[in-house]
């Protein structure tokens, strides 16, 4: 080992992006090994590389002591002190011992560390490539499909696509090309693994990120994604500049946007919702397609009861109760629906004013908590009483008003009238 043996490490360096020193000290811990393999295991040395000549130098070490229990690591004061007067207790002697055929053996292990080494480090870049690409889509060419498990090319490293990972229905080929969700990334002894999806609720998102600009440029953004793969996904949607619409970005023209994620997806039918942060609002748009005539508030059990038309009872629940299923997943809030004539008396219409009545309910579970079922039907009462006012126009709810004893001030809009009747009567 020569000048030669420090130029291909330096060349090492510059191709697999590996410190010099790091290589170096692999190589000296390596030939340490070598040497106690071929000429004595039981002994104390050192080598050490010259990194200006590339000369490689084996050195014993020897441990000062008053009495010797050790020979091959331990030699005597008087015996050091023949070598050099200035050696003390505890001082370390090294004697050099390199054999003159070492060089075969070192140049021989040397290769083997640096293949060894050069795998370790690629290996390292790799995991560090993929564990900072979680999240993300990758697409991926399937190499083999074994047992339902899919192996699939993603560049530098080969992914794994479970079964429990994969769209129901969905089969795959050797050469198919196909988008992928990065699941997970570990450490194994043969290289990275990657774990890949394509039912995880991210493959959709990532796939709006890549068809639609204004998701890149942040202009718009995805809140809340719901999905169960090869059916049904929703995906909530809100902008930052009031001059885009969100929920028409994502469809495109013609609904070119949507489709292609559609396609990917082999036929997954997605709905796309408007985000809000008033509970009720996003609520009525979740369960969209259905149309919704009132959502009802908990905001204590985080729960809200929902009331549709008696033709729209089926659509809202949706097939097996998909639909309202997703609505909740998408809004993190438990949903119950209830058709207009299981919820209010007979006769009780909403006023026909193209808005969606939201009402926040918090004292339906106080009351409950207090005095049990008695408490629950009379706010029960009060509520549907509470919907009945909304459906009266300003005359009749200052007759009615008047009727009950009730003070109004005539020039308050229905909304404080309503809320004045409301308490009046609870007071009752």
């Amino acid at each position: 080992m020569n000048l030669d043996f420090l130029e291909a490490v330096e060349a090492l360096e510059r191709e697999k992006h590996m410190p010099k020193a790091l290589l170096i000290e692999a190589i000296e811990s390596a030939l340490v090994s070598a040497y106690k393999k071929n000429y004595g295991a039981y002994q104390n040395v050192r080598v050490n590389i010259d990194q200006e000549t590339g000369d490689i130098n084996v050195f014993m070490r020897m441990e000062i002591v008053e009495e010797v229990e050790d020979p091959y690591s331990q030699v005597s004061l008087e015996d050091a002190q023949e070598i050099d007067p200035e050696y003390e207790l505890g001082d370390v002697v090294e004697y050099q011992v390199t054999p003159s055929d070492f060089g075969r053996v070192a140049a021989q292990t040397a290769k083997q560390v640096v293949v060894q080494r050069i795998r370790e480090a690629e290996r390292g870049m790799i995991y560090d490539d993929y564990i900072g690409r979680q999240g993300e889509v990758v697409t991926g060419v399937v190499q083999r499909v074994s047992n339902g498990t899919v192996f699939i090319n993603i560049g530098r490293a080969e992914g794994i696509l479970s079964v429990n990972e994969q769209i129901p229905g969905e089969r795959f080929r050797t050469g198919d090309r196909v988008k992928v969700y990065v699941m997970d990334v570990k450490k194994a002894n043969k290289g990275p693994q990657v774990f890949l999806s394509r039912t995880h609720p991210g493959l959709v998102k990532r796939l709006f990120e890549l068809e639609v600009p204004e998701l890149q440029d942040h202009t718009i953004e995805i809140k809340s994604t719901a999905r169960e793969a090869g059916s049904r996904s929703k995906i909530a949607v809100m902008t930052h500049d009031e001059n885009v619409d969100p929920v028409g970005s994502c469809v495109g023209t013609r609904g070119s946007r949507v489709q292609a994620v559609v396609d990917e997806l082999r036929g997954e039918k997605i709905d796309i919702v408007a985000w809000s942060d008033e509970p009720g609002r996003l609520i009525s748009s979740a369960l969209s397609p259905a149309k919704v005539e009132m959502v009802l508030i908990d905001e204590e059990g985080k729960s809200a009861t929902v009331v549709v038309p008696d033709y729209q009872l089926s659509l809202a629940i949706g097939k097996e109760g998909q639909n309202v299923r997703l609505a909740a997943r998408l809004c993190g809030w438990k949903i119950d629906i209830k058709s207009h004539s299981q919820y209010f008396p007979e006769g009780t219409d909403l006023p026909e004013t193209g808005e969606i009545v939201v009402e926040t309910v918090t004292h339906i579970s106080d009351a409950v908590a207090k005095e049990g079922e008695e408490a629950s039907e009379a706010a029960g009462e009060g509520l549907a009483r509470s919907s009945s006012l909304k459906s009266m126009r300003k005359a009749e709810l200052i007759a009615f008003a008047e009727e009950n004893g009730i003070e109004l001030d005539p020039k308050a809009t229905n909304a404080v009238m309503i809320e004045t009747i409301a308490k009046a009567m609870e007071e009752r």
